[in-house]
């Protein structure tokens, strides 16, 4: 390895250094290391400008039970584990540093800049984040029942209810609310990354991808930078963020995947998801808008029979593919009205012109949300029957290989990559 090359990546990794959240987490044991490896392990031994959580940052305070996820070019392993001083189960995303690019350790760097700074109820928190060995160690908690996309894929398939859309969107919102009054733009907005606990509370993670518009102290008007490693998140990028032109875009760009959120969470699947990278954009370039799947939105002659989820209207005027019901009854899956409060807030969000979408703020009071008259803890599980949280493990004092392999079996069912812890 040339010279230039070991203080560039000293450099980088110092900078995770610096972002490691909590006190001592000296390992104590001594190893063989290159000087890649010297440099990460001099990381473990530092001490955090402030405490953001309650977790000790040391690998050997964390039982790990079993790999639910893999993810970021297979660099990083996603471990359900339990913490051993209070027996909670959490997840802990482990990243090879070894093998990361000094590309990917500046991308880690930014993530857990804004992990440490931001402090909001409805933003997935970082509980810890140490170095052991020569891997990055992120503990999060246990999201019980997943993302809003596990729930579309293993029991909404046709969408969620209105009123359950609500309490997740006012959720996304406020944390929305809360990033863009820092100066950020979330830049992947999407179901996968809206999270739901045992308690029912709505968390949004996907910081990975999140850009300041703050420079030498100054408030852009505009950014221009493209998400990086977002090939899998065009569906829901606006058409500004997608044209990459002088004009640039904003926070309002967010406004816009919260709408392709909405049809995701009503329709229960992403519009345009079957399109090519440049026939999505000139969709979206000339106006396409996509909808919510209604009766006041899919003609009657198309509402008599079921259709094939293989061949389900993508909601931007698509027509449907119908399939022989087998002597059922025939029942259209979207043959339900939404209210007009939902669509109003859908074609606001869509709007092509980024300058007539609302803010975030603007949005928390719509119309759509006087629907709630309870606390999303309270109501959420309610509205979320018949899913049963990922809890079969919550009683066990001592975890048996049967039982992790249960457990893992229920865990394969979730988007664990698509988490973005």
């Amino acid at each position: 390895m040339s010279f230039l090359r070991w203080v560039s990546d000293r450099i980088l990794v110092d900078g995770l250094r610096e972002l490691e959240f909590f006190g001592d987490s000296h390992l104590g044991d001594s190893r063989r290391k290159t000087n890649e490896a010297a440099s990460v392990e001099s990381i473990a031994s530092s001490h955090g400008p402030n405490a953001m959580g309650i977790y000790t940052p040391d690998s050997s305070c964390y039982e790990l039970l079993t790999v639910i996820g893999r993810g970021f070019d297979d660099l990083m392993t996603v471990n359900l584990a339990r913490y051993r001083p209070s027996r909670e189960y959490v997840c802990i995303r482990r990243v090879n540093l070894e093998f990361c690019t000094n590309d990917m350790v500046t991308f880690l760097q930014t993530e857990l800049h804004v992990s440490k700074l931001f402090n909001h109820p409805n933003i997935l928190p970082y509980r810890a984040t140490f170095i052991s060995d020569n891997e990055l160690w992120v503990v999060t908690p246990f999201m019980a029942y997943g993302s809003a996309k596990d729930l579309i894929c293993t029991h909404f398939a046709d969408g969620l209810s209105e009123l359950a859309i609500a309490y997740i969107l006012l959720g996304m919102l406020k944390a929305l609310d809360y990033i863009h009054h820092m100066g950020y733009v979330h830049r992947s907005v999407k179901a996968s990354h809206i999270l739901v606990s045992l308690d029912g509370k709505v968390y949004l993670s996907g910081l990975r991808s999140i850009h300041s518009m703050i420079t030498h102290g100054q408030r852009l008007k505009v950014i221009h930078d493209f998400p990086k490693h977002s090939a899998g998140g065009l569906p829901w990028l606006s058409p500004e963020v997608l044209q990459q032109n002088l004009h640039g875009y904003d926070a309002k760009s967010d406004i816009y995947s919260v709408g392709i959120t909405a049809c995701e969470l009503a329709n229960g699947h992403v519009p345009f998801k079957d399109m090519q990278a440049t026939q999505m954009l000139l969709e979206k370039l000339n106006g396409t808008v996509p909808c919510l799947l209604d009766t006041a939105t899919i003609p009657a002659s198309e509402l008599t029979m079921k259709t094939s989820r293989s061949g389900a209207d993508s909601g931007i005027g698509e027509g449907t593919s119908n399939r022989p019901t087998n002597g059922e009854p025939s029942m259209h899956p979207y043959n339900r009205s939404f209210s007009p409060q939902f669509h109003n807030l859908v074609e606001q969000c869509l709007q092509r012109n980024p300058e007539l979408r609302p803010s975030a703020g603007t949005l928390l009071n719509h119309s759509f949300f006087k629907q709630i008259k309870r606390k999303a803890s309270d109501a959420l599980p309610e509205l979320l029957c018949p899913v049963s949280p990922n809890t079969s493990f919550e009683s066990a004092r001592i975890l048996n290989p049967q039982s992790v392999l249960e457990m893992a079996s229920d865990l394969e069912q979730l988007a664990i990559e698509d988490w973005d812890f």
